[in-house]
């Protein structure tokens, strides 16, 4: 599947096109979901089981994020939209309900945790089973996938 981007600079949102489905992340950092999430296990390649948004797309931490504490915003929200949801975020099969949390970000908005690390989509996953952002150096950290325990998972 095709990623698309489409650049908004007059409302200063940018948003990509993935897998079907829109989101958004404006220049403050807010983005990707709009509900209650729903975090699940899906096994994405030689990763293994990974946890991942209820459109299965793969979830990443950012080690230069502190505890709880989102280093991400502006540019680097739009590349990486946190993993937003409007309450308690829901635990699919195989993950651990007393490790999902969340976090207020500056906006106030609510990101979802995971063994106290923010968690985040990449905008170059255009779909299910994708882990393009694995590894990544962008914005002055690594970003890695996450194991059903809440480490990272550093395999490429």
């Amino acid at each position: 599947m095709r990623r698309t981007l489409l650049p908004l600079m007059a409302v200063g949102v940018a948003a990509a096109v993935i897998g079907g489905t829109t989101a958004a992340a404006s220049s403050s950092g807010s983005a990707h979901s709009a509900k209650a999430a729903k975090i699940q296990l899906r096994k994405v390649g030689s990763l293994g089981k990974i946890l991942v948004n209820g459109h299965g797309q793969t979830l990443y931490l950012f080690l230069k994020d502190k505890g709880k504490t989102s280093k991400c915003y502006g540019g680097c929200a739009a590349g990486w939209p946190p993993a937003l949801t409007t309450g308690k975020p829901k635990a699919g099969k195989g993950v651990s309900s007393s490790k999902l949390g969340t976090t207020r970000r500056k906006d106030g908005k609510l990101q979802v945790t995971y063994n106290g690390h923010p968690l985040y989509a990449y905008i170059g996953d255009s779909g299910p089973g994708q882990a393009s952002g694995q590894g990544s150096t962008a914005f002055g950290a690594a970003w890695w996938a996450v194991n059903a325990r809440g480490n990272k998972v550093t395999k490429r």
